[in-house]
């Protein structure tokens, strides 16, 4: 029988109405989205933005000025990029070219949306099992060499939090046809950018890196991501994809935040800080319950294992408004795994305090 869950956190639209509840009295950790405000200058520039009808017209379709400032931010060529309707809309074309070389591999447990995305274009994939134990030293060694023409990296990975090292990602290139790597959450993990494998996309043709801005912002309603690669496919995608896929706000943002270098680092900072303070304080107090353990991170999210079946626990939580990723969605994980995003400091004693009322 077919279980009926959703296979991506942050419903919380959804999660309110069912409860009765305003959204602002709903801890969401079930999304991994940093908890802090736009940095009140690109706050401002967006509200001056709608003042001055940038809505009016259509957003430029060659994205000159964005593809310009992301290929400065990260010293690639303008031509090697292309912004997108957040991250997921560039899984669907990244999936396409996956379609047309060959068989996939989806190391597991991992993102559903790479699968969402491959089914899109008919294409076959196989789940590639990953190890469900680590040591907290880091990065790692991608552990998995999957027999397949297409493999598909997180970086770090979804749902475990482990960093993989550029070096091993590299070795890999020669070895399948095309390599996709998602590295949405690299700007939230501290010194997580040394092992970005964007620049290597300078010299394989078979590599597609793709980021998001969404949960470095915090602007998930906003939708705004990018594909880095080579031009030739980017070209061949352009051909096909809507002609307006992302929204002039979205671009300006994205303008603002790549320009304004100081901006930019002072945001880094900010969540790295956060990522390790707030990160290292949930471990250890995860750590002190007796029924369940929490593995080793280095991002903004903590998978927790429980000797039993958590789901009555999460639904517990979420009676009273605290918001926990079911990881029944991820390939290979089962009733016992559930993944915590952190919260600020108040928001992550409250998830721990009602924990309390539950498990030992």
């Amino acid at each position: 029988m077919k279980i009926d869950f959703d296979i991506h956190g942050g419903n919380i639209e959804k999660e309110a109405r069912k409860l009765g509840l305003s959204k602002d009295k709903i801890i969401d950790a079930s999304a991994s989205i940093a908890p802090f405000k736009l940095p009140k200058k690109l706050n401002n520039h967006l509200i001056n933005s709608l003042k001055n009808g940038c809505i009016k017209y259509y957003p430029d379709r060659s994205y000159f000025e964005v593809k310009n400032s992301i290929a400065k931010w990260h010293n690639i060529y303008p031509s090697m990029v292309i912004p997108g309707n957040g991250a997921s809309e560039l899984f669907t074309w990244a999936a396409r070219d996956a379609s047309l070389n060959g068989i996939s591999s989806l190391p597991s447990p991992g993102f559903g949306d790479y699968k969402r995305a491959l089914k899109c274009w008919n294409a076959s994939y196989i789940h590639s099992p990953i190890p469900l134990s680590w040591t907290n030293r880091n990065p790692q060694s991608f552990p998995i060499k999957p027999k397949t023409d297409v493999l598909w990296i997180t970086n770090p990975h979804n749902p475990t939090g482990q960093l993989w090292s550029r070096s091993s990602i590299e070795k890999l290139l020669n070895n399948y046809k095309l390599i996709i790597c998602d590295e949405a959450f690299i700007p939230l993990t501290p010194r997580g950018e040394h092992q970005s494998v964007i620049n290597l996309t300078k010299n394989y043709k078979n590599l597609i890196v793709i980021r998001s801005l969404t949960k470095f912002l915090g602007i998930a309603g906003l939708r705004i991501g990018y594909a880095v690669t080579n031009s030739d496919r980017l070209l061949k995608w352009k051909e096909i994809r809507d002609p307006w896929p992302v929204n002039t706000l979205a671009i300006n943002a994205t303008n603002m935040i790549m320009k304004d270098s100081k901006m930019h680092k002072q945001r880094l900072n900010k969540i790295h800080r956060w990522v390790e303070e707030e990160g290292n304080w949930l471990h250890q107090s995860l750590s002190e319950f007796s029924t369940i353990k929490p593995l080793p991170t280095t991002t903004n999210f903590q998978l927790i294992k429980s000797d039993s079946s958590i789901l009555n626990l999460v639904e517990n939580l979420k009676k009273r408004g605290i918001l926990l990723r079911d990881c029944r969605s991820f390939t290979n994980l089962d009733a016992n795994w559930i993944r915590i995003s952190l919260q600020k400091r108040n928001q992550n004693i409250q998830i721990i305090n009602t924990l309390k009322d539950y498990i030992n």
